[in-house]
């Protein structure tokens, strides 16, 4: 059965829905209000903030047009109430301009690759599959993961593997990257990862998982500037919540997570210089925390989700308009 055949609510397990909901809940029950899912996916979470608040109206943002195509069937019922939006989510300043929404009550991030794009073999994401190596999200524009790993420069590459995937064995792989591509540009999953198998020491094999897991990680990233679009857009979201609105961001792995924890850390922070015996407004914060540190899903969740298992979720509310 293909993807379009099965019915969408088979496809996507929001992650920590309930608890999301909560959080987010103070700030959208009221009439009026407008949440923003800057990753829309196939529509889970958005469906839920559609019904669980009758009189909110939900901008949904993806970058993948297949996603996009799913959601709009599934938020169908919903009517005028959802807008969906082809953009990436660093992009939402400019959205909102365009539809005329200076402020938003809530706004929801459910980062990393989504279930359509790590189910839909052809798309590449998976390396328990052998597909092409393509990996972009938004597959209208681009390189691809083939581009990446046929075209980078040695130096480049081991950066990336690095950085984005974590991997100590950075190097060894690459070596055995470029002497590969030499012979022959790498087009399919499978040949990576079993290069990458070949080509790491045994004792690394047999910790961790599937060896290959960090580099397509760290592909996948640079393929679609994950981190650094993150950078961007997590601040120009804090900016668009009203006083009282809320932001709740689902990160998957510790790279996600560190940006979401700074930007939150920083806006909640008191930034006078010390001494001051009264604390100016411009200095006081701008956020207050609404988690202690990441909350993690609990052992139910996982049981019937595996893909929950990695999950941070952290958010914070707008508690100071910027001065």
């Amino acid at each position: 059965m293909t993807t379009n055949e099965r019915p969408i609510g088979d496809l996507h397990n929001p992650v920590m829905l309930r608890r999301t909901l909560d959080l987010l809940a103070p700030a959208l029950a009221a009439p009026g209000a407008t949440v923003v899912d800057c990753t829309l996916g196939m529509g889970g979470h958005s469906e839920a903030l559609l019904s669980t608040f009758p009189s909110a109206r939900l901008i949904g943002l993806d970058r993948d047009t297949a996603a996009l195509e799913l959601a709009r069937e599934r938020l169908a019922p919903f009517g005028d109430r959802a807008t969906l939006v082809h953009a990436v989510y660093d992009e939402l300043p400019e959205v909102l301009r365009r539809l005329g929404v200076p402020r938003v009550q809530g706004v929801l991030f459910d980062l990393g690759v989504s279930s359509l794009q790590l189910d839909e073999a052809e798309r590449g994401f998976a390396y328990a599959q052998d597909a092409p190596l393509d990996m972009r999200m938004d597959q209208t524009t681009g390189v691809s993961a083939a581009d990446v790993l046929n075209t980078y420069a040695p130096g480049d590459l081991v950066r990336i593997l690095r950085a984005y995937g974590e991997e100590k064995q950075a190097k060894r792989i690459v070596e055995a990257v470029v002497k590969e591509r030499a012979k022959e540009p790498f087009s399919n999953s499978a040949r990576l990862v079993e290069l990458i198998r070949d080509a790491l020491p045994q004792a690394v094999k047999r910790t961790g998982g599937n060896p290959a897991k960090r580099t397509f990680q760290a592909l996948r990233i640079e393929v679609n500037g994950e981190l650094s679009v993150l950078e961007r857009a997590l601040p120009t979201a804090v900016d668009a919540l009203t006083v009282g609105g809320r932001i709740a961001v689902l990160a998957y792995h510790s790279l996600e997570d560190r940006l979401v924890k700074q930007v939150f850390a920083a806006g909640s922070t008191n930034t006078a210089p010390d001494g001051l015996p009264v604390v100016p407004e411009q200095y006081q914060p701008r956020l207050k925390l609404l988690t202690r540190g990441a909350e993690l899903p609990g052992e139910e969740e996982i049981a019937e989700n595996r893909r929950a298992t990695p999950a941070r979720l952290r958010a914070a509310k707008r508690i100071r308009e910027a001065t």
